[in-house]
């Protein structure tokens, strides 16, 4: 039978980020990816302006008629939630769906290089901490980590730190943890905690400005394997090497850091052989 991920998300028409790259990749990894918009945009709000519907009113539509339906998901993943109401509905939503075997993979979107973006504010962000306890997989930036452990934010945060860090995250649920875009000495290094197993970093090396979509492209890549029976170092090396390579072809293309990654010219990448 063929696997199923939903995946809660927004869907940006431009831009390459969110549900509009969660769904070409999970695609291309031989799963069906089930979208359940938070929001729809005309763009991503990277851009100077943008139009967009908040769609939060319909979105207990899902859980009702896939009830009806019968449906049943290998994983379950959230990314951009823009409202307690939304953070609600992750957990309604997991409650209805999630089976002994399903994996819930959180991505905590929220801010980056110590500052929450602007549709967050301190209430909504400590809010998000309740998603740790149904959380199998946990995929936040450095800013996204400390807001989750309440601790500060510090670009030079020691391993010995991160492991602390990551081990709070993890204790509500037992939760495999990769606080990922590390910067260390011109490279971006994505640091993977397990219960149990010894932490390990892998690196690849910066090219360019930062990429509008990155992460959405990385834990989309981390749910497919993991889904597809890949171990979770495994799935965030996999990750990393194709993010690398999706960055690597867009700047060869001279594509917008705005415009996220050329993920169309790489995708087969991912393509079993």
């Amino acid at each position: 039978m063929q696997r199923k991920a939903a995946v809660i998300n927004d869907f940006a028409s431009y831009g390459r980020c969110s549900l509009a790259v969660a769904i070409p990749i999970l695609s291309a990894m031989r799963i069906q990816c089930c979208a359940v918009p938070t929001a729809i945009f005309t763009n991503h709000t990277g851009f100077p302006s943008f139009s967009w519907t908040d769609y939060t009113d319909h979105m207990d539509d899902y859980i009702r008629e896939w009830k009806k339906l019968n449906l049943h998901f290998n994983a379950i993943q959230s990314g951009f939630l823009g409202s307690k109401a939304q953070i609600d509905y992750v957990l309604r939503f997991v409650e209805a769906f999630k089976e002994k075997e399903t994996i819930v993979a959180i991505d905590p979107v929220m801010g980056d290089y110590g500052r929450l973006y602007s549709t967050y504010d301190e209430e909504l962000a400590k809010g998000m901490r309740r998603l740790l306890n149904v959380a199998d997989v946990l995929t936040p930036n450095l800013t996204e980590a400390c807001v989750l452990a309440d601790v500060d934010y510090d670009p030079e945060m020691s391993d010995e730190n991160l492991v602390k860090i990551a081990r709070a995250l993890s204790e509500p649920n037992g939760a495999k943890v990769a606080i990922t875009g590390l910067q260390r000495a011109g490279a971006l290094m994505n640091f993977v905690w397990e219960r149990g197993k010894t932490p390990f970093a892998h690196c690849e090396d910066k090219i360019g400005e930062d990429r509008s979509g990155t992460g959405d492209v990385f834990s989309s890549v981390v749910l497919g394997d993991m889904v597809n029976g890949a171990s979770f170092p495994d799935s965030v090396v996999k990750a990393s090497r194709f993010v690398a390579s999706a960055v690597k072809r867009s700047a060869k293309l001279g594509i917008d850091v705005r415009a996220g990654l050329a993920i169309e010219e790489v995708l087969g990448e991912l393509i079993e052989k």
